[in-house]
């Protein structure tokens, strides 16, 4: 691992300017793009610590390099996140739908309320309110408020918080729902369908689908590896899909577990730090476990909603499958810089700054603009919430047994607000709060 990086303050004043201060200074030392920076700002025109973060990275933003991917945030609460995966929510993921208006569940948690009540994956929201008497239709409220206005609806992430829900199921039928937000931890691999098998083409196929990169994904991605290896299964369709990164040791592991056939010597990934950083730059070689399997072709589920760490998994297998590896789906979100954490714990403050980039082996990581025109191979595919991920009726799954059994597929055009070739142009885009926190900036569409 890296060399660890100086402590950063731990006295001082909590007042807004001297957390401005704080936050400005340390950006000044780590940031990737120093030279991006502006020589001066005006901190007292900011009524917030963030609002002074955005002004300091507005160019590196305007040129894509940094989209909001520099804030604050709360140490306890990306701790409880980053560690089990802990929120506070009804416990699905959802999208909208802009011709017509709809918002539509893509994902729903195991242990969490909303999937003890029935909804999972392709249910509609049709209306939303406190009560049954306050009951707004959703169509209604995208039409005078955008999405902010559903996301407001569904309220906050707070313990306790009631609301009813007209939801329409898969098969049409109707009915009205009373969900309370409840404290939960995400299960990174699904109970339900987040490892599997899949016998098709006369070929067995290994499927694992990884929501989030949190702590509890340690265990749980062994355990998947080494159920798949005794399986003897020697292709494996990857679902990063709607996995927004997180901890990059977990994305680490990772490579591990897919490496069983890489040597020690073989480089996964190299983070590489601005040059007068450059102490802290650190190169991850391959380390296979006793869990790895060794794949000898590999398919990557993504959508726009697939960054950060998920993405340099992907990146970092591309130079080692030239011609036996793909991304399916859509071109991917663009994230190849990370973030260090700098802590204030006097104030509870965490910093989490823009401060390396990413490389494979074959030195490529300037996907700003997502992974498809960087990957050898894609297959353009629909996210087909009529059926579960890893389902072979669905269609992403589809295309990727279409790419692993040598079949031709349509490939994924253009950059990465481009439609897809063969693809609906209906396009959805998950719901976020106005402002984002740490889970919905991890896993958005969460509430």
């Amino acid at each position: 691992m890296p060399s660890p990086l100086p402590p950063p303050a731990s006295s001082g004043s909590c007042s807004l300017s001297a957390r401005q201060s704080w936050a400005e200074a340390e950006i000044r030392e780590f940031y990737l793009f120093p030279e991006l920076l502006p020589a001066s700002v005006d901190a007292s025109r900011f009524s917030s610590v963030q609002g002074l973060i955005d002004e300091l990275t507005a160019e590196a933003r305007a040129q894509g390099k940094d989209r909001f991917f520099t804030f604050i945030t709360s140490i306890a609460e990306e701790d409880a996140f980053i560690d089990s995966g802990e929120t506070a929510a009804f416990g699905i993921r959802i999208q909208s739908e802009s011709s017509p208006a709809r918002v539509v569940v893509a994902d729903a948690f195991e242990g969490a309320p909303a999937l003890a009540a029935g909804i999972d994956r392709g249910t509609e929201i049709l209306a939303i309110g406190i009560n049954e008497a306050t009951l707004r239709d959703v169509s209604a409220i995208i039409a005078s408020e955008g999405t902010d206005g559903i996301s407001a609806a569904l309220g906050p992430g707070t313990p306790g918080l009631q609301r009813v829900l007209r939801v329409r199921a898969l098969d049409g039928s109707v009915r009205l729902v009373t969900l309370t937000k409840t404290v939960f931890d995400i299960p990174p691999v699904s109970s339900r369908f987040g490892v599997r098998v899949i016998d098709a083409d006369g070929t067995r196929t290994g499927y694992v689908n990884l929501r989030t990169f949190v702590g509890t994904a340690d265990p749980a991605l062994r355990q998947a590896f080494a159920d798949l290896r005794r399986e003897g299964v020697r292709q494996f369709i990857i679902d990063f899909r709607y996995n927004g990164g997180g901890l990059v040791r977990i994305a680490e592991l990772m490579g591990d577990l897919l490496g069983g056939n890489r040597q020690t010597s073989e480089v996964f990934n190299e983070e590489r730090f601005r040059p007068s950083k450059s102490e802290f730059d650190f190169t991850k070689l391959f380390d296979p476990t006793d869990e790895s399997v060794s794949p000898l072709r590999l398919a990557f589920i993504g959508t726009d909603a697939t960054a950060s760490a998920s993405e340099l998994v992907i990146n970092a297998f591309t130079p080692y499958f030239p011609d036996a590896s793909v991304l399916v789906g859509e071109n991917t979100f663009g994230k190849p810089v990370g973030q260090i954490a700098r802590d204030r714990p006097i104030c509870g403050d965490r910093l989490r700054v823009v401060a390396f980039a990413g490389r494979n082996a074959a030195g490529q990581g300037d996907y700003f603009n997502g992974l498809a025109s960087e990957v050898a191979a894609t297959c353009a595919a629909e996210d087909d919430l009529r059926f579960a991920m890893g389902d072979p009726r669905e269609a992403s799954t589809a295309r990727a047994l279409d790419f692993l059994a040598g079949r031709p597929c349509a490939p994924i055009i253009g950059a990465r607000t481009a439609s897809l070739s063969g693809v609906s142009e209906r396009r959805r885009a998950f719901v976020l709060p106005e402002t984002p926190d740490v889970v919905s900036r991890e896993v958005p569409g969460l509430f």
